[in-house]
Formats: structure tokens, C-alpha cells, sequence
């Protein structure tokens, strides 16, 4: 069943060994905190550095291992905040993954708290609105089989020379959520037996109270899920053939409601797939876990994330536990500096720019140089088809949607493609990513990012270059030596 956040009033904070506290909040919290008024926050725990070794050649193990890890700290280091909440009846909600706790208090109760030596952070939960596409649910009834940027990615060279089309591997994705019956996703859905569902361990709604209430199946309450999803598995059998992995399975959760979305709504989702559960959040079993998470948001500071590490902690943990996070680098473009949110800012995330059906970088694809906590980095990593792109829509038909959004998919779905054709590369995040890099098909510009000439490669611009599947398998099939590579 689902959680109920509540308010929380916190009677004066007794002897917490306090500290001072307002080095742990960003400008836009002490903002917040300033406004008497009561405040949803993220309160950050201090994380010990651990020590026990979570790797396994077995994927799930690894998972199971990471997950674990992240409950006992967790655990460990929350122990003496919630026996304070729970022996004065304060409600509290706790997520493992980035060993958080959220609250809603008054701002005075929030500094006691802050004060307190276990609290290393705080976050604002603010609703966040991400510029999505207008809905459309015009259906485009385009009469073709392969869609372009399937084949601009060489999938279908890999379905036929290596008859590799995703098979064994899960693909989940956090957004609007998923039209789970559509013609082009149904089969490739993880719940669907070919005559019944089981949405246990398949979705989940990471929004407690949505204007659009999905029941107890997957819905999507704008279009755009259903889009990337499609262009990652879709296959309706017939005439639309629009993606990229159509062997491959997928999962999902709804981590916006119609396009409003809080770093503990993306949180959520990141942990339910490290764990996923049944229908009501009982029973989590890792065994169901994906091998990839695609990522078709961001979180931008001026609307809730004011701080760019918020989700940092989570991205980094998924990455460990195994799992490959594809994000998209925004629509800010084409100005440099302009991927400036999580989780496309992220070391760890396999940030995807767009490009056009010329093969040229598309106008709105954000750019780089990035600079996260005093580390510069090359973003985005890749770049990918994201320009009219025609895909699913929430209404049973289909349309075309541009952006970055549409972009991310097409990678994670040839990453797909790759673990399916070497099994063994499941559960190595870091090896794909390095493998989609090093064989993308190389892409200059004339422009220079953050000191990064757009003739280089990387570049601030298209980073490795645009996605090749092929090429990508070819490599893939053949690499033995994974420890090399590595370096």
C-alpha cells in the first residue's frame, strides 16, 4: 500500500552535541528555512567508510551484496535519529540507497536536527517540473517498418549478423510511467505471460499522492515514458518496429507526476530497482533487478535539486551494485556548459547528447565541460538519435517527440544489445560504458568547451561520438580480457 508523508512537529531538540549547522544546507534550503513556514528536507546521514568487499562474477550476488551493505549503514547510522522520532510519535520515512531521512517541520525544529553531529546533509525536497513535450496523443501511422534512428544505430545489422536482439536482458526505466498494454510494448513486458499480468517485482509508483492514479498496473500520465520505453523495446509486430532492443524485457517506475518530480521521487525509484518489491512494497527480492536504468530527466537546481550532489550518492550506488545508469544531458543547448543537472552530471552516469537524422549534433542538446565538487569532467560521454524521433505514445498509438529524453534511450537499449551478445559484461557497468565510448563512431565540432577543442576526442560537444551497436557488438563479442580494458 502506499506511504503517507506527514507533518512533523518537533518539540524542542535536547542535549545533540550540536555544531554548527549552516555549512550543511545550500543557499536556496537556508532560504527555505527562513520562511517560518513548515519545510519537507532531506536530512543526509554521516556514512562510516565501509570495508567489506561486495564483488561477484554473479550478478545478482553483487547486487544483493551492495544492497546489504547500504541497509546495515543505513541501519547503523539512523539508529539514534529515528529512536528520537519514534519515542516522540514523529512520523519519518528512510531510504538505505543514499541513507537519508525525509521530514516536514517547522524550520526551527529542522536546525536542531541539523545541529546534531549524524546529520552530514541537507537537501531540498521541492517539487521539481521538468520541461517535458506537450502531450500528444495524435497517433502518426507512418508506414515503416525501422524506424530512423534504429537503423542510424546499426541495430538491425546486430539482430541479423549476430541474431542478438536483447534477449535475457532487463531494461528499466524511471519517468512519467508506461502504457504497459500498448501494441509496440505489451510483450516485451516483463508482467505479461502472453495471456495475464503480474505486476509484482515489474512496476512501481514512487508518487504518494498523483493526479492521475495508476491502481495497482503501470500508467503513464503524459506520453513520454511510453516514448522512451518504445524506442528502447518497442515492437508491435507488424508495420512499427521502433526499437532498438525489441528481444529485450522491461520494467518500470513512475517517478513524475504529470512532470513534477522531488529527489526523493527519483530516489525512490533508483532503490526499488536495486530491490524490487511486490505491489505493496512487502517481500523485496533483488533477483529481480535490471541490468540497465534509463533516465529521461533531470533535476534542475532553480526548481528543487539546489543542491548538485543530491543524488550523487544514490547514481554512485546503483553503478556499484552493477547496474548501468544512462541519463540524458538536458535541452539547454548550444551554448557550452549548459548539462548542468543530476543525474547527467555525474561521473557515474552515461550521459547521452542528441543528434539529428544528418548525423549532426542537434541544436537544443546541451553541452559540456562539467565541474562536480571541484572535478572537472567531459559530458556528455555519448551522443544518439534524439531528434524527431517516432515512438510510442500513452494512447496506444504513436508520435514524435525531440530531446536528449529521446536520445538516452537508443543507448541504453545497444547496451542492451551488448550484454545480450557477451553475457558476461552484465553486472560491469564501467566496462560497457567504456565499450559504447570507445566504439562509438567519432563526432568533431568547431566548438570549444571549457577549454576542450570541438576537434578533439572527447569533446564537450558529442563526447566519444555517436552510439554504433554494431560496432559496439563486434567489440563486445570478441573482448576476453576484461582488466585491460578496464584501465
Amino acid at each position: 500500500m502506499k506511504k503517507t508523508l506527514l507533518l512533523i512537529s518537533m518539540a524542542p531538540f535536547i542535549n545533540a552535541q550540536a555544531e554548527d549547522w549552516q555549512h550543511k544546507v545550500s543557499a536556496e534550503v537556508l532560504k527555505q528555512l527562513n520562511s517560518n513556514q513548515d519545510v519537507e528536507i532531506i536530512l543526509r546521514l554521516q556514512s562510516p567508510a565501509t570495508t567489506s568487499n561486495i564483488n561477484s562474477n554473479n550478478r545478482i550476488e553483487k547486487i544483493q551484496n551492495k544492497v546489504a551493505q547500504l541497509k546495515q549503514t543505513a541501519k547503523e547510522t539512523q539508529k539514534p535519529i529515528i529512536e528520537y522520532l519514534t519515542a516522540n510519535n514523529i512520523p519519518y520515512r528512510s531510504y538505505w540507497i543514499s541513507n537519508d531521512l525525509l521530514i516536514t517541520a517547522k524550520s526551527g525544529e529542522i536546525t536542531a536536527l541539523l545541529a546534531r553531529k549524524e546529520i552530514k546533509k541537507a537537501f531540498s525536497n521541492a517539487p521539481i517540473q521538468l520541461n517535458l513535450p506537450a502531450p500528444n496523443k495524435q497517433t502518426i501511422q507512418t508506414p515503416t517498418a525501422i524506424e530512423w534512428n534504429v537503423s542510424m544505430v546499426n541495430a538491425p545489422q546486430v539482430w541479423s549478423n549476430y541474431g542478438v536482439t536483447g534477449e535475457n536482458i532487463i531494461i528499466a526505466g524511471q519517468d512519467t510511467g508506461y502504457q504497459w498494454n500498448h501494441p509496440a510494448l505489451l510483450d516485451r513486458y516483463r508482467g505479461w505471460d502472453g495471456q495475464s499480468a503480474d505486476h509484482n517485482y515489474n512496476w512501481h509508483d514512487s508518487i504518494d499522492s498523483p493526479q492521475v492514479s495508476c491502481g495497482n498496473a503501470p500508467c503513464d500520465d503524459h506520453g513520454h515514458g511510453s516514448h522512451t520505453m518504445g524506442t528502447m523495446i518497442g515492437d508491435d509486430g507488424a508495420t512499427n518496429q521502433i526499437g532498438v532492443a525489441p528481444g529485450a524485457q522491461w520494467i518500470g517506475c513512475r517517478n513524475m507526476d504529470v512532470g513534477n518530480g522531488t529527489p526523493t521521487s527519483y530516489a525512490e525509484c533508483f532503490q526499488w530497482f536495486l530491490e524490487p518489491t511486490d505491489l505493496n512494497g512487502q517481500n523485496p527480492d533483488s533477483n529481480y533487478a535490471p541490468h540497465i536504468i534509463n533516465n529521461s530527466w533531470g533535476c534542475p537546481g532553480f526548481e528543487g535539486c539546489t543542491d548538485p550532489l543530491v543524488l550523487r550518492d544514490t547514481v554512485n550506488n546503483v553503478v556499484a551494485a552493477g547496474i548501468l545508469v544512462v541519463s540524458s544531458a538536458g535541452n539547454s543547448g548550444s551554448a557550452c556548459n549548459t548539462i548542468t543537472t543530476p543525474a547527467a552530471i555525474y561521473d557515474k552516469s552515461l550521459t547521452v547528447g542528441s543528434t539529428t537524422s544528418s548525423d549532426l549534433i542537434s541544436g537544443f542538446s546541451s553541452r559540456g565541460g562539467v565541474v562536480v565538487d571541484g572535478v572537472e569532467l567531459i559530458k556528455p560521454n555519448l551522443s544518439a538519435p534524439g531528434s524527431s524521433v517516432r515512438s510510442a505514445n500513452n494512447n496506444s498509438g504513436y508520435t514524435t517527440f525531440s530531446g536528449t529524453s529521446m536520445a538516452s534511450p537508443n543507448v541504453a537499449a545497444v547496451a542492451a544489445l551488448v550484454m545480450s551478445a557477451n553475457p558476461s559484461l552484465a553486472g560491469k557497468p564501467e566496462l560497457v560504458k567504456k565499450v559504447l565510448e570507445r566504439t562509438s563512431v567519432p563526432k568533431t565540432s568547431t566548438q570549444t568547451c571549457n577549454g576542450v577543442p570541438g576537434s578533439t576526442i572527447p569533446n564537450n560537444t558529442f563526447g566519444w561520438g555517436r552510439i554504433d551497436a554494431l560496432q559496439a557488438v563486434d567489440f563486445a563479442s570478441d573482448l576476453i580480457y576484461f582488466d585491460d580494458f578496464q584501465q
